[in-house]
């Protein structure tokens, strides 16, 4: 036990560590250490007063052999069984997860924040509290963009190739995680009132028709909220005719065509959407149009901005979100 640990318990090593100590040793959530403990009889030998959990060395090895376990692919019901019959101090016996090896579970992170680590951990386990929580305290600490850039993106890249080498396996992990940094996301966004008084319209986030991948918007749209920008979320896959209703129904600042791949991604219709018009004869006005994602890479058009980043792209929608409130004309814009 070290300081720290010391210092939250107020009791000497030899009590045991809390359950929050125990949690944040072994990457998990409280909540889980719980339900191992309900569903699998997991628990700490020392029931202080009768209510506090203190778990002594002999629960910290069981504990820590469930978890190297889990995270090979075993489940829980059995690397429960297998943890609490090793004794003290061994290690876990070898183990052959039906189409697996010892080794499936380790992801390729490289040089991440450490984050990152505790991230890949809890998704391998499919540990819907532990990811929950981790998510959540990486965008308390980071803020957004940060947590976007440093937290999730590499992690979920990491799922990712491992997913490709794996001949297909560790889909549940890349969906679980997915799902998991979308509700995040979207937590931490929230509809903006805007700050600029004016008439500009919102900016609409779309994927191009075909493309699926939409969480790098939904990441620009909780970002704009932090901003205090209001957007319009259409999400995955949007038909053309579709985003063209849209653009003549609500008069937006900018609109963002996101395209993960190189074949979804169509300079035609970007030009198209930059192209649609609104409001009465005379004084029509148009979007600004930015192409967000590797899709694009190699197409360049001046008349349609490619942001190298999500701060990037969040610094050019700030700026054309202000001009068109103020009834400037900027760069990036047609004139209203």
């Amino acid at each position: 036990m070290d300081a720290s640990e010391r210092q939250e318990t107020g009791r000497p090593p030899e009590a045991g560590l809390t359950t929050g100590a125990l949690a944040r040793r072994l990457g998990v959530s409280p909540t889980t250490l719980r339900s191992w403990d309900r569903r699998y009889g997991i628990g700490p030998a020392v029931r202080a007063d009768g209510r506090h959990r203190r778990w002594t060395p002999r629960d910290v090895a069981v504990l820590e052999t469930m978890c190297r376990l889990t995270s090979s692919g075993v489940p829980p019901a059995e690397a429960a069984r297998v943890a609490q019959e090793a004794p003290s101090g061994a290690a876990p016996p070898a183990w052959e997860h039906p189409g697996r090896s010892r080794a499936a579970a380790t992801l390729p992170l490289g040089d991440v924040r450490q984050e990152c680590r505790g991230l890949a951990r809890a998704a391998v386990r499919l540990d819907a509290p532990a990811l929950e929580e981790q998510l959540g305290a990486a965008v308390r600490a980071h803020g957004l963009v940060v947590a976007w850039q440093e937290v999730m993106v590499p992690t979920l890249h990491a799922v990712g190739r491992k997913w490709a080498s794996s001949g297909d396996r560790y889909v549940e992990v890349e969906h679980l995680l997915s799902w998991h940094v979308s509700g995040a996301l979207r937590r931490h966004s929230r509809p903006a009132e805007p700050r600029v008084a004016g008439t500009a319209g919102p900016v609409i986030l779309a994927c191009v028709p075909g493309e699926q991948h939409a969480l790098p918007i939904e990441a620009l749209d909780a970002a704009l909220g932090e901003r205090r920008l209001p957007t319009r979320m259409f999400g995955a896959a949007v038909p053309a005719e579709a985003l063209t209703a849209a653009v003549r129904r609500l008069g937006p600042a900018a609109v963002v065509l996101w395209a993960q791949a190189r074949s979804t991604a169509s300079l035609p219709l970007a030009r198209h959407v930059a192209g649609t018009e609104w409001g009465l004869k005379g004084a029509r006005g148009r979007p600004a149009v930015l192409l967000g994602g590797p899709g694009w890479a190699g197409r360049p058009d001046r008349g349609l901005p490619r942001p190298a980043s999500l701060k990037d792209a969040l610094d050019m929608l700030d700026g054309v979100y202000t001009a068109a409130s103020e009834g400037v004309t900027s760069p990036a814009r047609g004139p209203a």
